[in-house]
């Protein structure tokens, strides 16, 4: 199992505060990662990027695809590759807040209460097909999301770390669902969509897992590592134009009463400064697959649309020129120049 070595060479980039050498060694543990889990899943190398991204950087991923397009097998192999406790959530209508949290338990013998904990004390937690949950469940998931704790009783726990929730969704299927609401969809660093394979890549699909047997996925990454480089993340440089950009970017996505911006008109609703903080943070770890401590506005510009699409609500003339959030923001970042 890969363990990073903090190095203690004085030779610094000139932009950053993590040696050079630290920077390499995480970019190639980060690159190793990413091949183990291609042993199993084919293709979807921006879906696996974009979980390892929200692993380290303490936040959450919403996963959303039709069925059959292997969300619960990616999420379960990035489990696999890394030494940490996972738990699967099936997500149903009937569910309970207790279901997910535990909850108070009657031991007879004793006539005492004790907690039984439930699966969301893992490092790595499946909410699969979290839209079929009712209000109370989501409302329990979200306290653990946000605050990285439960209760329990009048009891507060304290859950793992790292601790990290991959959900999964269904956009089609509306029957015996629930529309997450804004307040928990703005708790998700980034929104993943999965689309259908090429011809190619079903191809090798059948050829893996239906003529030959993939191989088996070995865990390459422990709890300390990942520890290790949420914190080497806090010291990659971000200089104040580049955050500037970021800024820039989330501001138009507002519309405003005062002032008409340029796609005042088709957003009704815009990010929160959370999707400000949520750039700068996911670009930090694209800098380090770059091999760099400082990062760049091209940083910024490549995790935009996974960060800021589930933030955005569109309006009625949106919708009714059949533009996708997508497609604004990919107007919005052509329309600001890099600095």
């Amino acid at each position: 199992m890969l363990v990073l070595m903090q190095s203690t060479d004085p030779d610094m980039n000139a932009y950053g505060s993590i040696p050079q050498k630290d920077i390499e060694q995480t970019s190639e543990m980060l690159s190793l990662l990413e091949t183990e889990i291609q042993k199993y899943i084919v293709g979807q190398k921006h879906i696996v990027r974009g979980l390892i991204i929200g692993l380290l950087v303490k936040g959450h991923v919403l996963l959303e695809g039709a069925p059959g397009l292997a969300k619960t097998m990616i999420i379960k192999s990035i489990a696999q590759t890394i030494d940490a406790s996972f738990s699967r959530i099936q997500f149903t209508p009937d569910l309970l807040p207790a279901d997910i949290t535990g909850g108070m338990m009657y031991r007879p013998e004793k006539t005492d209460f004790i907690i039984r904990r439930g699966p969301i004390f893992s490092n790595i937690v499946l909410a699969d097909e979290i839209n079929r949950a009712p209000a109370k469940v989501q409302a329990a998931l979200l306290e653990a999301m946000e605050e990285g704790q439960v209760s329990i009783g009048t009891q507060t726990l304290i859950l793992p770390d790292p601790f990290f929730v991959l959900a999964s969704q269904n956009p089609i299927e509306q029957e015996g669902t629930y529309v997450l609401p804004e307040a928990e969809l703005d708790r998700f660093v980034m929104k993943l969509t999965i689309g259908y394979p090429s011809e190619e890549e079903e191809m090798a699909i059948i050829k893996k897992h239906a003529i030959e047997n993939p191989q088996r996925i070995q865990k390459v990454v422990s709890t300390n590592t990942i520890l290790q480089v949420q914190r080497i993340l806090e010291g990659i440089h971000v200089d104040d134009r580049v955050a500037q950009y970021a800024v820039q970017v989330v501001n138009l996505t507002r519309p405003s009463e005062h002032k008409q911006g340029l796609f005042a008109r088709l957003i009704e609703f815009g990010a929160s400064p959370r999707a400000s903080l949520a750039l700068i943070r996911c670009a930090r770890v694209q800098a380090i697959y770059n091999k760099r401590n400082y990062v760049l506005p091209e940083d910024v510009k490549s995790v935009a649309r996974s960060v800021l699409r589930h933030r955005i609500v569109l309006s009625y003339e949106a919708e009714a020129e059949g533009l996708s959030v997508d497609e604004i923001l990919e107007k919005i970042l052509a329309s600001i120049a890099l600095p």
